[in-house]
């Protein structure tokens, strides 16, 4: 009897959790239609920001892409230039340190020769080069077209217009127009004075050619031995030293010697130069002597012709 009073019990107390679980959920309120437009607008919201941080990222791709394809064009045209651009600016480069390292070594070399000595050697080089540019620019000028200049003489003879001759002869530069002249102011003399008198102009205009070139040749004697005379004293430099040191080291000998071979080099380039201009200026003095020749040997033969001429008139 007990056991049936327990089993009445139990579906009853099972039976009220369920029941007032039906009436809690009866109680609770319903959604309100507010929550539910907020829900929605925050579902939108977060699918804006998605959609925002896609396109971001779509266009950061982007940017990186024609960043990419920028630089590959870059060193596509790079690769179609070749190295020789690249090469361009590091030779400029190379070649102003090339220049600037030739001046700052000939400037030390000039210094370790022994200044006082140095300074010799490019005094006689700067005074020659000015007598080799100033009888340069002299012969320049004595120059002339001579062939022209004569047949223009012999017209105005042949035309009886000596005047005439002495005015083209006055407004001519150079030593063949002097001796033309010289030969025209005795054109009334014997053609042996005439003769006379153009040879002794000539051998005057030939000295003022050669004016100076005594000079640079004193210059191109005077550099070499300037340059000897500091070997000489390097030498004894060297010796002094060895003398001192009580011992011969190489250093020390190696410090005189290299004096006395800087000098002796700087010595002979000067030499050299020199004697380039000597002999340019030469050429010039020969071409221009062989003008007065020639030109005095036309004058003679046409004064010949017009005191020929004169003469038949005259009888």
């Amino acid at each position: 009897m007990a056991l049936a009073m327990f089993l009445s019990v139990v579906p009853a107390v099972n039976a009220q959790p369920q029941q007032n679980i039906q009436e809690v959920q009866m109680k609770q309120p319903k959604a309100q239609p507010e929550d539910a437009a907020t829900e929605k607008a925050d579902e939108e919201a977060s699918k804006a920001e998605e959609a925002a941080d896609k396109a971001e990222a779509n266009g950061g791709t982007a940017e990186a892409g024609a960043a990419d394809t920028a630089t590959d064009d870059m060193l596509k045209d790079a690769a179609d230039e070749g190295a020789t651009d690249e090469d361009k600016p590091m030779a400029a480069a190379g070649q102003q340190t090339e220049n600037v390292g030739i001046y700052k070594s000939l400037k030390t070399k000039f210094i370790e020769g022994n200044a006082g000595f140095m300074s010799l050697v490019a005094l006689a080089l700067v005074i020659g080069l000015a007598f080799c540019i100033e009888r340069i620019i002299y012969l320049s000028l004595s120059e002339i077209n001579a062939k022209k200049f004569m047949k223009s003489l012999d017209d105005k003879i042949s035309a009886n217009d000596i005047d005439g001759a002495k005015d083209l002869c006055r407004n001519t530069r150079g030593p063949v127009a002097s001796i033309c002249y010289q030969g025209l102011v005795r054109i009334h003399e014997s053609l042996d004075n005439i003769e006379r008198s153009v040879v002794s102009y000539g051998s005057v205009q030939s000295a003022n050619l050669e004016k100076g070139c005594s000079w640079i040749t004193l210059f191109i004697a005077m550099a070499p031995s300037l340059g000897f005379l500091g070997t000489v004293i390097g030498m004894v430099m060297a010796f002094d030293q060895i003398q001192a040191a009580g011992d011969i080291s190489p250093t020390i000998v190696a410090a005189g010697m290299k004096v006395a071979l800087i000098t002796t080099i700087f010595g002979i380039i000067v030499a050299l130069i020199l004697q380039i201009f000597y002999n340019y200026i030469l050429s010039k003095i020969e071409h221009i002597t062989a003008q007065m020749e020639e030109s005095a040997i036309t004058l003679l033969d046409s004064i010949a012709k017009h005191k020929l001429t004169a003469g038949g008139q005259d009888a």
